[in-house]
């Protein structure tokens, strides 16, 4: 009888999956920066709580061995290209390594071949020049801050607009800075579900792309969500986890808005983080070693969920997956054909089999991490052990400069999730095996990494934008440089 009803609940699942491929699904991915695999209560964090996204977490297909990069613009380019960071150009944060290859097709190009809407509300960073901006790649609503976080500026051209805050932050939007009034996480969904509610009547599909810039430092957040874990963890952990609170809700509040406009049905949510934990780590990491920017699980690990009601069934899905299965995953559930030029592109897998079936065959593949962000006066093909990692069915292989010493250390997470046993000596093979299929990648390298040793322009880009549209100071009152030159 366990037998039967276990193979009924496949050909459902299935069946379920098939035939949606002829209804392409509305698709909203929410992707948050620096929260970690243990900032979240569904995860086991004895203290952060999100209701929200563990009713979320309940209800989606949950891929448990899913990839990011360490830090954020690199999980950003492979999400949106399919293919590995560094074969993008992208090593960095910034130093003009952040910057997108305009060579590369995004995904809301590919989905817009299949005739949906797009739009991005957020985050972008993946290059703050005119020709790397989304609307140039793939998205026609578009809502974001500028560089790596709001009102982060380095020297080139990554960077935000000036003297820019958490608090009524001045967005982009469309090409104009408009200033805003409520808090950015607020804004950001506010403005994607306004989009939303106007695309769904035009009988197009659409692709929602909400990236918070929370929990991303520095900790700011109302004084309402800090007191809920004031005295409970230490004063940067109770902001922390404050914004995380209002992330949650914001997740609450567009459930309610899907219900309500009656899009639940078709509609995909994808929820993930960007890299490992930040601020939350000391307090709880679901057992991981490390966290963002290092190669350690729990700088790579995070959380996949993907509810799409009446057509996925949840449940947990162990194969080993990553960043760079997004792309081909919502091509095909779009009913998106890509070019030639695009297949080449994408060295990710689709997950649809999987989402029919949480057993389904799954080949051994080698996924590759290297933090990156060496010097940028320096040659990074020398790096090629500073910070490594390759995963290979239950092992991983890790070399950092203090932990290891630039050598290889293999751990079996199989046995030892938290890595704290080598057994480098015990299976020299499957080192040699790991470490030769990281040499071939590593030397195939150096033809993509297009942004080493730029130099970026006198005036970040939305600085000189700025300071243009509202000639002078602006809302923000930030002051202009004598030496720039206003129209």
């Amino acid at each position: 009888m366990r037998r039967f009803y276990i193979g009924w609940w496949l050909i459902c699942a299935y069946v379920s999956v098939a035939s949606a491929a002829t209804t392409p699904p509305n698709i909203i991915v929410v992707l948050t920066d620096d929260q970690g695999y243990g900032d979240l209560s569904c995860h086991g964090n004895p203290i952060l709580k999100t209701p929200h996204l563990d009713k979320l977490h309940a209800e989606s297909v949950r891929f448990t061995d899913f990839h990011v990069s360490p830090t954020c613009s690199p999980t950003r380019s492979a999400l949106m290209t399919g293919r590995h960071e560094f074969k993008n150009g992208v090593t960095h944060t910034i130093h003009e390594r952040e910057r997108l290859t305009l060579k590369a097709t995004t995904l809301a190009q590919v989905l817009q071949t299949a005739g949906y809407q797009t739009g991005i509300f957020g985050k972008w960073h993946l290059g703050d020049e005119d020709p790397y901006q989304p609307e140039k790649r793939g998205f026609d609503e578009v809502f974001i801050h500028g560089g790596g976080g709001i009102g982060q500026t380095y020297p080139g051209s990554c960077g935000d607009a000036p003297q820019n805050s958490y608090f009524g932050p001045v967005i982009k939007h469309n090409g104009k800075f408009e200033k805003t009034t409520g808090y950015c996480t607020d804004e950001f969904f506010q403005h994607a579900m306004a989009w939303m509610d106007k695309a769904r009547t035009s009988g197009k599909p659409f692709l929602t792309w909400i990236a918070t810039n929370a929990p991303h430092g520095p900790l700011d957040i109302t004084p309402e969500y800090e007191a809920i874990y004031k005295g409970k963890v230490p004063a940067n952990v109770a902001k922390f986890f404050g914004m995380i609170a209002n992330i949650d809700d914001n997740v609450g509040k567009l459930q309610a808005f899907l219900t309500e406009k009656q899009l639940d049905e078709n509609t995909l949510v994808i929820f993930m983080n960007d890299n490992g934990g930040t601020s939350g780590v000391a307090t709880f990491n679901a057992g991981l070693r490390g966290a963002k920017a290092t190669p350690w699980e729990g700088g790579t690990r995070a959380a996949s969920f993907w509810r799409w009601k009446k057509t996925l069934v949840p449940g947990d899905v162990s194969a080993l997956t990553a960043h760079l299965d997004v792309l081909p995953t919502l091509a095909e559930l779009a009913g998106a054909k890509l070019s030639d030029a695009v297949q080449k592109q994408v060295e990710g897998r689709s997950l649809v089999p999987l989402l029919k079936n949480p057993q389904a065959a799954w080949n051994e593949r080698f996924l590759f991490t290297q933090v990156g962000r060496w010097d940028p006066k320096t040659d990074g093909r020398q790096a090629r052990r500073e910070n490594a990692a390759v995963r290979w069915q239950t092992y991983t292989l890790v070399a950092t400069p203090k932990e290891t010493k630039g050598e290889w250390a293999l751990f079996d997470l199989a046995t030892d999730p938290g890595q704290k046993q080598d057994i480098t000596t015990a299976h020299a093979e499957i080192v040699q095996k790991m470490s030769a299929a990281y040499d071939t990648w590593w030397d195939s390298l150096p033809p993509y990494l297009v942004n080493e040793q730029q130099t970026g322009p006198k005036w970040n880009p939305f600085h000189e934008q700025y300071w243009k549209q509202y000639r002078g100071p602006g809302p923000n009152n930030a002051p202009v440089p004598a030496d720039f030159e206003l129209p």
